[in-house]
């Protein structure tokens, strides 16, 4: 991977995109929210904040993060 994550202080700097939560969340907003940016990266925020910070990450390392949750590839504690 040759492009870094970015921090953003505000997810609110990210004005017309489209916030999307898992259908598996629960209603005690206990989970973040992604939002596909124009740019092609992927902006994650915490449900509980949504005017806090976000983490803006590269396609290609989203979708390893992805595969490696799916495939359990982290591991188990």
């Amino acid at each position: 991977m040759t492009t870094r994550s970015r921090y953003l202080s505000c997810s609110a700097a990210l004005s017309g995109v489209t916030w999307r939560r898992s259908s598996h969340s629960t209603a005690a907003n206990n989970c973040v929210e992604t939002a596909r940016l124009a740019s092609g990266q992927l902006a994650v925020r915490d449900s509980k904040n949504v005017l806090g910070p976000a983490l803006l990450f590269p396609p290609d390392a989203w979708a390893d993060f992805v595969r490696a949750l799916t495939g359990d590839g982290l591991g188990r504690a």
